[in-house]
């Protein structure tokens, strides 16, 4: 038995990734940070409950019913989205808003996007 792998050609099984050259080492760097604050459940639920929340931004305030922890356990999470990059804050008051970057995401989607045409439609999550 060999030790090499049987790779078949893109068209019969794999999709085809729209990028098509490695990302530099600084890029990795920045992705893998955005990457690993989403490896935790809450936070990749806060960035969702965030980015869905009216308007598209939301305080601690507005979040924090919907998950089983302390306030400043949010708050810290939310802080470990927004040094990765992920989330945007604004101070108004004694109210710390957050709203998603626009441009982390857009950056997560190119990596993660492909192109096949067996890809239509989107995914529903539950």
């Amino acid at each position: 038995m060999s030790n090499q792998a049987v790779v078949p050609p893109a068209d019969e099984c794999c999709p085809t990734p729209l990028i098509t050259e490695a990302v530099s080492p600084e890029a990795a760097a920045g992705l893998a940070r955005m990457f690993k604050a989403l490896g935790d459940p809450v936070r990749l639920r806060l960035l969702s409950l965030v980015a869905g929340h009216e308007g598209g931004e939301a305080c601690v305030c507005d979040i924090s019913g919907s998950f089983d922890l302390s306030q400043p356990t949010i708050s810290h999470h939310l802080k470990v989205l927004r040094e990765a990059g992920l989330l945007e804050s604004e101070r108004r008051g004694t109210w710390v808003y957050h709203r998603v970057a626009p441009a982390a995401l857009a950056q997560l989607a190119l990596v993660l996007q492909v192109a096949s045409p067996a890809t239509t439609g989107t995914a529903a999550f539950a």
